[in-house]
């Protein structure tokens, strides 16, 4: 095999990110007895992108961007007394309860576990990628996961990679492939770590970042072809 370790993104990767994330808002608004149209769904996922992305700049906190993004929502709809932190409680429950695999994720990486060991590297909220970690199944075919919080640094750290590397038994970054669809936060984060690293684009953007992936896939079932599985 030509990589046999490989290092999985969860969000917008393996699991549809999106298909949790308006569940989950929805969700929340419901809860609280406060209808929200699609207006506010699609501008509550732009205001917590930018909060991800300034996180990975180191512009911002975990603690900070958990509730500002809420503030942030909250300040633009005019709500009154609304609670953010509450709010983030309720939705790390809800974003964390349901899941869509993307490109059947699952049988891919079922069949991969014959061929290579996998592990899971995310930025997401320890409480919420530890319920999808369990409920998609992902805890039974993969062989660890490491989230940004426990582990103390999050991509694209070069300290990240390190603390991951030295819990992976008889690593070599010669035998690693990291497959992810953030450049900023996945493509340059294995640029930083100095591994081989795979850029799922299904929709076929034009690259916005400084990041230089050594591979690039619309579809993940093509990481079979660059590891070396002929079929």
């Amino acid at each position: 095999m030509k990589y046999d370790i490989l290092l999985w993104d969860i969000d917008d990767t393996l699991l549809d990110f999106p298909y949790s994330e308006q569940y989950a808002i929805r969700h929340c608004f419901s809860q609280m007895g406060y209808p929200v149209t699609d207006f506010w769904v699609k501008r509550y996922g732009e205001i917590n992108l930018s909060y991800w992305k300034r996180l990975e700049k180191g512009e911002v906190s975990k603690g900070e961007l958990l509730r500002g993004r809420f503030a942030d929502l909250f300040g633009e709809m005019g709500l009154q007394g609304g609670d953010p932190d509450g709010f983030q409680r309720l939705y790390e429950r809800a974003l964390g309860s349901v899941f869509k695999f993307r490109d059947e994720a699952d049988r891919l990486c079922t069949k991969l576990k014959k061929y290579c060991r996998q592990y899971l590297v995310t930025n997401g909220v320890e409480v919420t990628q530890k319920s999808k970690w369990e409920i998609s199944g992902l805890n039974r075919i993969m062989d660890g996961i490491f989230i940004s919080e426990p582990v103390g640094f999050v991509k694209p750290r070069k300290e990240f990679f390190d603390v991951c590397f030295s819990r992976i038994p008889d690593f070599s970054k010669e035998r690693a492939l990291l497959i992810g669809d953030s450049l900023s936060s996945d493509i340059k984060g294995a640029n930083n770590a100095g591994i081989v690293s795979c850029w799922y684009n299904p929709e076929g953007k034009a690259p916005e970042d400084e990041a230089r992936p050594d591979y690039e896939i619309r579809n993940l079932w093509e990481v079979e072809q660059i590891i070396g599985i002929k079929n």
